[in-house]
């Protein structure tokens, strides 16, 4: 089939979008100033400031040390914290959950710790002895202060666990991701694969996600469907928070954490809203290359304990085109995602919460998803055919906002569903010669867990479960497997000394796993882990270290592939993993420096084909990385390296082999930096990624190509304004041609790869009432 494009008839389409959008964007433009006029005759530029930082949010943090806590503060808060490291000795923090301010949460916190705190106008808490007098400029409520911008001597409270990766919500507001490759694209230890969000595989040092605990709000998730696609797609402007475990996962990150975990958090209440009332917002975004238009909108309430969020975000466009000006053939933007919450909080302190989010992506794409042609595809076949993505989650939660010692309990319960259609061609001549074919999964999960709170620290005790199915629906060989755990875990987060942190657990499970044909196979078995960091020189260089050994059970196979003929011979073996990281972490006055080595092997790492159910596999990931950064009152700078190699039955891996396990990744330098000009309200940033050379691949197969991507934004908040937000961005600003590292197929001569987009400039606004 030849694929004809009249060029002028394109122009035309893409002036009149551009026309589309303007017209949008100008109407948007206009509805925010109207909402926001009577907003600014009656607050001074000063208190809309402060309000935009003093909205309630949901905190969940035990009592436990100070600088953990603090720590956790951070996460949750999306605030930098400042603390002197000798003025957290000895100390242990109270517990903080429910829907605060920021600093009514940071008050409840310190409370009885003989400390000082406070809030920069820049969104910086800062936590002193009580001794000492900061500048105050103005007072805010719960005894803290508003100071002036000023540099803080003194250590900042660290990322968290032992091989933890928190990529925070202020993080993502500012990098502003339009795909979860987006979310991820300044960590070179976590890459994301292709360019189509509906393709994108996330792998972390190595290891590709499903072998890892991955959650939605606390919902596993199962979504092995096909090879071809994504893995979890998710649409980052739903995203208050990700937390990766690289490697060394705790206990109570879920069963199945074999190469670690992944955690993804979506938006709430308290994320837009202060106190009772009720509000919305609205973002619209335009992309040149493709004539990308984006639009969501949002409405929420709070009142009296009663909660409501609904927030809807569309997404239409062309394909775009690489760094060589070629149209990339599938690449449209068609999807629409979104997310309804409800939740009350009973005078008692109990809350429960309900969620649903979905995402559904539906558009002609490369007919393998996840790549661009091959010479291996047979002459039938078109360059392109339908495909249809919907993924839904529905969450239920039970919490108690004000624990009491040793009752802190939290309930979850879940249902997530992936489903894939697409169309089968047969040869000419057959009959049919095409029908519709599809895979689903789906996972009914929960938790009860308990959390006990010491002088020491916590523990976590729970008891969690699954049951997963994944189904072809084909019209000649439809086929089933299914799998069920019930599993108990502890995990213990202590400070047993002065300068120490310890965590460490286990967890049991007991697996129930059912065959295309019937078969049955039960298997039981432990995990354990330990992680612990030290303090060498306090004030200045910490020692990490981390262990863990983790049993998984047999993992569902790909829907897309399974036969009903399976006879599972040899018999599945449980796949389990042992997973090494040791670290050293220096800072001083703003600056940063840390290195770490890790290494994972998995052990009969379950690989299937239609031809066979079930082959062990060897995979194995080590490397190590570096990074260094400098943060500086109102911006920083930071340069990461990671070197990374895997393994295959001892061999190099390449991505078909690794499918569902793992994928090459070689070396990967990113930089990034960002400075606000708080006066003006205006941001600049930017950040760079370098993938040299990568040859450490099969006999046979060509090197990885080297490249160098360069990305940069503006984004201004009017003073006057703060509930606006225009940006401006320049993503691969010198129009490299090139597939990111975890791109499928590039090891392959017959393979042509996905290729990123060329240069693309993008103008977006969001504005909040």
């Amino acid at each position: 089939m030849r694929l004809h494009i009249d060029r002028s008839t394109t122009s035309r389409a893409g002036a009149r979008t551009r026309t589309v959008f303007m017209a949008r964007l100008m109407v948007s433009t206009a509805a925010a100033l109207v909402f926001s006029l009577p907003q600014a005759v009656l607050q001074p530029a000063a208190a809309q400031a402060k309000s935009a930082r003093v909205g309630t949010m949901a905190f969940d943090i035990p009592a436990q040390p100070l600088a953990g806590a603090l720590n956790a503060f951070g996460r949750q808060s999306g605030l930098q914290v400042s603390l002197a490291a000798a003025t957290s000795r000895g100390l242990t923090s109270r517990p903080v959950k429910g829907a605060f301010t920021p600093q009514e949460a940071l008050a409840r916190l310190l409370e009885g710790t003989d400390t000082r705190h406070s809030v920069t106008t820049d969104g910086t808490a800062i936590v002193t002895a009580a001794h000492l007098s900061p500048l105050v400029t103005g007072s805010v409520e719960d005894g803290s202060t508003t100071l002036d911008r000023i540099t803080v001597e003194g250590e900042k409270v660290g990322e968290g666990d032992v091989s933890e990766l928190n990529i925070s919500a202020r993080d993502l507001e500012r990098k502003n991701p339009a795909t979860i490759q987006d979310v991820f694209r300044e960590e070179p230890s976590v890459k994301v694969g292709s360019s189509l969000p509906m393709s994108q595989k996330v792998y972390v040092n190595g290891i590709e996600e499903t072998n890892l605990a991955i959650s939605i709000d606390g919902s596993r998730q199962n979504n092995k469907v096909f090879h071809h696609n994504a893995t979890t797609l998710i649409d980052p402007t739903l995203l208050k928070a990700v937390s990766v475990d690289e490697g060394v996962a705790p206990a109570d990150a879920g069963p199945g954490a074999l190469a670690g975990s992944i955690v993804y958090e979506t938006k709430d209440v308290g994320d837009f809203l202060q106190g009772n009332g009720y509000g919305g917002f609205v973002h619209s975004g335009f992309n040149t290359n493709g004539n990308i238009f984006t639009t969501g909108l949002s409405t929420f309430g709070k009142q009296d304990g009663f909660e409501y969020l609904g927030y809807f975000n569309i997404g239409r466009g062309q394909e775009f085109s690489a760094g060589n000006g070629d149209e990339v053939l599938g690449t449209r933007t068609h999807f629409q995602s979104g997310i309804g919450k409800i939740a009350y909080e009973f005078e008692s302190g109990d809350r429960v919460e309900l969620s649903h989010e979905a995402i559904k992506d539906e558009a002609p794409r490369p007919f393998r998803a996840n790549m661009g042609t091959t010479t291996g595809a047979k002459p039938w076949e078109p360059l392109v055919r339908d495909y249809e993505l919907n993924r839904t989650n529905t969450v239920f939660t039970y919490t108690d906002t004000t624990p009491e010692g040793w009752w802190d309990p939290k309930l979850v319960l879940a249902y997530g569903r992936t489903k894939v259609g697409t169309t089968v061609f047969l040869r000419p001549g057959t009959n049919p010669e095409t029908y519709p074919v599809a895979g689903a999964t789906d996972t009914f999960n929960g938790k009860f867990e308990n959390r006990f709170h010491f002088d020491l620290g916590t523990v976590t005790a729970g008891v969690d479960f699954y049951r997963d199915r994944a189904e072809l629906e084909d019209i000649f060989e439809p086929a089933t497997e299914k799998a069920s755990n019930l599993g108990a875990y502890v995990q213990a987060r202590l400070e047993p000394f002065e300068r120490a942190r310890l965590s460490f657990g286990g967890r049991a499970d007991h697996q129930w796993f059912t065959g295309t044909g019937g078969q049955e196979f039960d298997n039981s078995g432990l995990s354990g882990n330990i992680s612990g960091e030290y303090d060498l020189i306090a004030d200045f260089l910490t020692a990490k270290a981390g262990y863990s050994h983790v049993w998984a059970g047999i993992p569902l196979a790909e829907n897309f592939i399974m036969n009903p003929a399976w006879t599972y011979l040899p018999e599945p073996e449980p796949t389990t993993s042992d997973n090494y990281t040791v670290g050293l972490l220096a800072k001083y006055q703003g600056f940063s420096i840390e290195g770490s080595i890790f290494r994972t092997e998995m052990e009969n790492a379950r690989a299937a084909r239609y031809a066979y159910a079930y082959a062990a596999r060897q995979v194995e990931s080590e490397g190590f990385s570096i990074g260094a950064g400098y943060d500086w009152t109102d911006g920083y700078i930071r340069v990461k390296y990671a070197n990374i190699d895997t393994l295959i039955d001892g061999k190099p891996a390449d991505s078909d082999t690794g499918t569902y396990l793992t994928t090459p990744v070689g070396e990967i330098i990113t930089v990034s930096a960002a400075h606000t000009f708080a006066d003006w309200g205006l941001t600049v940033g930017g950040d760079i990624e370098i993938a040299p050379k990568y040859d450490k691949v099969p006999d046979g197969s060509p090197a990885f190509k080297a490249y160098q991507v360069v990305n940069s934004f503006v984004e201004y908040k009017p003073p006057s304004h703060q509930n606006l937000t225009l940006r401006a961005e320049v993503k691969n600003i010198f129009n490299e041609t090139y597939a990111d590292r975890a791109t499928y197929g590039q090891e392959f001569g017959e393979v042509k790869p996905l290729y990123q987009p060329g240069r693309a400039f993008l103008v977006s606004l969001r504005a909040t009432f």
